[in-house]
């Protein structure tokens, strides 16, 4: 609510409320179709013009217009209207490829070859002095094609289970299959394939001298595909539980020992 008010003395005779040449009052007469302007009077020397529930519309020039009995005069007031700040237009939530380059936009956050570690909850935020800032919200989510993390080979003795597990990591979330001998795997007698988010897991009961070997996890999403061995195998062979790993080890402890021999250390 505003009060523009229009202070006159005992020998006006008439007045009047205009705004952009539109009258709003003459005298007590309302002439505006607008409900939320009303004229309020304390005696005859205060004028006012009340607006309720003022909009940014309202802004502009009011001006009173008096009547004596010398001459009309006219006294102007501008109403400024201060509006909160208001964000009426925020970019939908946003799936992205990896790598991506940013759309352009009128206000935007530019984020060159976005990466997997800036996907979450932005915030955009506008203020001034009028009132609280106003605050909107944009989910970004980075799509990238599978990574695996993590594999864990396993040591089992005939007779027993054996448990193969595979760790990826990917958005969207990679879907998986098992392989033995280039032949995808599947939940038969004997074999149970569990798959937990971005981890699974291959189940080998009564394990069986032709179980041991090597195995593959595949993961995949649309942007791509990885896999990875692993090795089921009975105790006492010596390998490492992660495999590939214990090769690279005994490759680097060999090529230590030439080294020391060659170079007399």
């Amino acid at each position: 609510m505003k009060d523009v008010t229009c202070y006159v003395d005992d020998k006006v005779s008439k007045v009047a409320w205009l705004n952009r040449s539109n009258i709003i009052y003459a005298g007590q007469d309302k002439w505006s179709l607008d409900p939320r302007v009303d004229l309020v009077t304390k005696g005859q020397l205060e004028y006012s013009l009340r607006i309720q529930k003022v909009d940014v519309y309202d802004e502009g020039s009011y001006t009173c217009s008096i009547q004596t009995k010398q001459q009309p005069k006219t006294s102007q007031v501008y109403l400024i209207v201060q509006v909160p700040a208001d964000i009426y237009k925020v970019s939908e939530d946003i799936t992205v490829n990896e790598g991506t380059e940013p759309l352009d936009g009128e206000e935007y956050l530019d984020i060159i070859g976005i990466m997997r570690n800036q996907a979450g909850r932005y915030e955009c935020k506008a203020s001034n002095d009028v009132a609280t800032p106003d605050v909107k919200y944009v989910n970004v989510v980075v799509s990238y094609p599978p990574t695996i993390k993590k594999t864990q080979s396993s040591e089992t003795p005939v007779g027993r289970m054996g448990t193969l597990q595979c760790d990826a990591t990917a958005v969207p979330t990679p879907e998986f299959e098992w392989y033995r001998d280039e032949k995808r795997l599947s939940n038969a007698q004997g074999l149970n394939i569990q798959i937990l988010g971005t981890t699974t897991i291959l189940m080998i009961a009564n394990v069986t001298e032709e179980d041991y070997g090597n195995y593959t996890c595949v993961a995949s999403n649309r942007l791509g595909v990885q896999n990875a061995s692993l090795f089921l195998y009975r105790p006492g062979t010596g390998r490492d539980i992660n495999g590939s790993a214990s090769v690279s080890k005994s490759l680097w402890l060999l090529l230590a020992c030439f080294a020391c021999l060659f170079f007399k250390c």
